[in-house]
């Protein structure tokens, strides 16, 4: 029980003077750490407050850089958007152009086809290979050369117009990014403390795999500019290539057309000059045919006329056979009889002779008119075909310029 009620040992005065001096130094101590720590974050907060405006306006400041190089490329892009837009147009009507030549070229090569194939007709030693021929063969040469050039310009005007549309959106697809990235930065632009929308956001600070530097980012919009620098460049070689070519065969056209219509005129001229000639031949045949049939009728009455003369010349022969004995005589009379009998026989045979020849003539020219007559039908066959037929139909052949 006086163990339980022993009290706590007590210390000694300087026991007591040394731990009030301790937690005096403690104290102090404690108050100057704090002191000093109070000091260091004063400095600290006003250290980082002066970083952070620092840093927040460096961060505007290349924000509004950026946004200048987003306006910059942006302007380019749109620049080169309009000049291929327009390209692209003037292009398409340069297709239309070439599609026009086209459809009237393949009007004119039918019609030197169709010349060809009715010049085939002609018949006899008129079914010549001459000059309206030749040179109908080149122009169909020419307009096939010229309609297929056209078909391969087409095409590479079509695939041209591809290119430019394929530029035309790569640009579109960029301006699209190029505004939406304008609008963020804009809006990240106009963004302060103040802002009432500010709020954390996690796993922002994480750099995003897909991104690209900013190297990167330029030469993507770059390439997009060059490309579409190129295809429209390409486009307007295209255009000059087509406005010579539409030129140059419009100007082989219309010389050939001119030299094929020059060798038809020449040709019927000839033609008509040939039939004239054997029209004049057929009317001078024919009259000789009727001067030969009159001599026929003259001969054959010549021959017929002797049959008298002849007669009384053998009657005479043949009832001064009967006289008696020596009245028998062989007398001048006899003698000039005989000679007489001789002399219509003689000229009986060369009448008939001539007669023979005359009909032989005959017949010649007869064959001789046939042979001219078929030979002008087959002239005037020619200069239908020719006058008529061809030429009529090449009157239509427009050479147009496109």
């Amino acid at each position: 029980m006086a163990k339980l009620l022993q009290l706590p040992p007590k210390f000694l005065p300087p026991e007591w003077h040394i731990a009030n001096k301790n937690q005096y130094s403690t104290a102090e101590a404690q108050r100057s750490r704090s002191e000093r720590l109070v000091d260091e974050s004063q400095r600290l907060v006003d250290e980082i407050e002066r970083t952070t405006q620092k840093t927040q306006s460096d961060v505007n400041k290349r924000i509004e850089q950026r946004l200048e190089e987003i306006k910059f490329w942006k302007q380019q892009l749109d620049d080169k958007l309009d000049q291929i837009v327009k390209e692209t147009e003037v292009l398409l009507t340069f297709g239309t152009r070439l599609e026009k030549a086209l459809e009237n070229y393949r009007e004119p090569l039918f019609i030197i086809q169709e010349c060809l194939l009715n010049r085939e007709r002609r018949v006899g030693i008129d079914l010549v290979h001459d000059e309206v021929e030749r040179e109908l063969i080149k122009e169909a040469e020419v307009l096939q050369g010229v309609i297929a050039l056209l078909e391969r310009t087409l095409e590479q005007t079509n695939e041209q117009i591809r290119l430019n549309r394929s530029a035309k959106y790569n640009l579109e697809m960029d301006l699209k990014d190029k505004f939406t990235a304008l609008t963020i930065d804009n809006y990240c632009s106009n963004l302060n403390n103040n802002t009432p929308d500010i709020r954390y956001a996690q796993n922002v600070v994480t750099v995003d795999d897909s991104s690209v530097s900013p190297q990167e980012w330029e030469e993507f919009s770059n390439a997009n500019v060059e490309k579409a620098d190129k295809q429209r460049n390409n486009s307007l070689a295209l255009r000059a290539l087509i406005d010579s070519i539409l030129s140059q065969t419009a100007g082989d056209m219309r010389k050939q057309n001119k030299t094929v219509n020059v060798a038809f005129q020449n040709r019927v001229k000839e033609t008509k000059d040939a039939k004239a000639k054997l029209e004049v031949h057929l009317a001078k045949v024919m009259e000789e045919v009727n001067s030969q049939e009159k001599n026929i009728t003259a001969l054959k009455k010549a021959i017929l006329d002797k049959e008298g003369p002849a007669k009384v010349a053998a009657t005479r022969l043949e009832t001064r056979n009967h006289r008696p004995n020596v009245e028998l005589c062989r007398d001048v009379v006899q003698y000039r009889l005989i000679k007489e009998v001789q002399e219509i026989n003689h000229n009986i045979q060369r009448l008939t002779e001539t007669l023979a020849h005359a009909e032989a003539e005959l017949k010649g020219l007869n064959r001789r008119q046939l042979s001219l007559e078929e030979e002008i039908q087959v002239k005037a066959n020619t200069l239908y075909i020719d006058e008529v037929l061809c030429m009529q139909m090449r009157e239509s052949i427009s050479i147009n310029n496109f």
